[in-house]
């Protein structure tokens, strides 16, 4: 089943790998199919370099699995909640890469301090709230997913598809799998430049003019 979608998802985790994005266990990427609204995400606990297309777990947009002989990754209900709330959204990926990871620790959200930041997200990257003790204790993975979805009451997820939780690491997502590959390759670029940016000058800003520039830019590549 979702032969082809898994293999996309295979090699996507691959990818997040090859540029050094995840390691050992940490991380995963997801997927939707369109015709079935069904889920594709890499098994829990296997390492990369063990990992087989056909290890791929399909599950429906609850969280029961369809089609698969391994446990599905833990945040599987975390990309759940993602895929329910953004409904443009076909592709999740969580990553613990460095220097978002940084940010993430801190409690901080990666400003926009320039056109490389913009070309892929128009906004500051958000970080989410604290949770509560609660959401931790029960229905954590879930309620991940719920904070990430907070976040953006005022903001849209697809002009800025990046999320910093709180203490946690990186959540990203696109239109595909290869815009959520890129995406998270681009927030890991863009977080190291604007930790070094701000050690340099902490009053560095971005110029609005070339926020707008740039994201007119961007969505006119879109509708070529």
């Amino acid at each position: 089943m979702l032969e082809g979608i898994k293999i996309e998802v295979y090699k996507a985790n691959m990818e997040l790998e090859k540029y050094g994005l995840v390691m050992l266990r940490w991380g995963n990427i997801s997927a939707m199919d369109d015709h079935t609204g069904y889920i594709v995400i890499k098994p829990s606990r296997i390492p990369y370099s063990k990992i087989k297309p056909d290890d791929m777990i399909v599950c429906d947009i609850e969280g029961k699995i369809i089609e698969g002989a391994h446990t599905p990754s833990s945040d599987l209900f975390t990309h759940l909640e993602i895929y329910k709330a953004f409904k443009e959204v076909r592709s999740v990926a969580h990553t613990h890469s460095k220097w978002a990871t940084v940010f993430a620790q801190a409690g901080k959200s990666i400003p926009n301090l320039g056109t490389t930041h913009t070309d892929y997200f128009k906004h500051d990257i958000p970080v989410t709230r604290t949770m509560e003790p609660d959401e931790i204790t029960r229905d954590y993975e879930k309620n991940t997913g719920k904070v990430i979805v907070d976040a953006f009451a005022v903001k849209n997820p697809m002009t800025t598809p990046a999320v910093l939780v709180k203490n946690h690491g990186p959540f990203v997502w696109g239109k595909d799998i290869p815009q959520t590959v890129d995406n998270a390759a681009a927030l890991e670029y863009v977080a190291e430049m604007a930790f070094y940016t701000m050690r340099l000058n902490t009053d560095a800003e971005m110029n609005e003019y070339l926020i707008d520039k740039h994201t007119e830019r961007k969505q006119a590549r879109t509708h070529e």
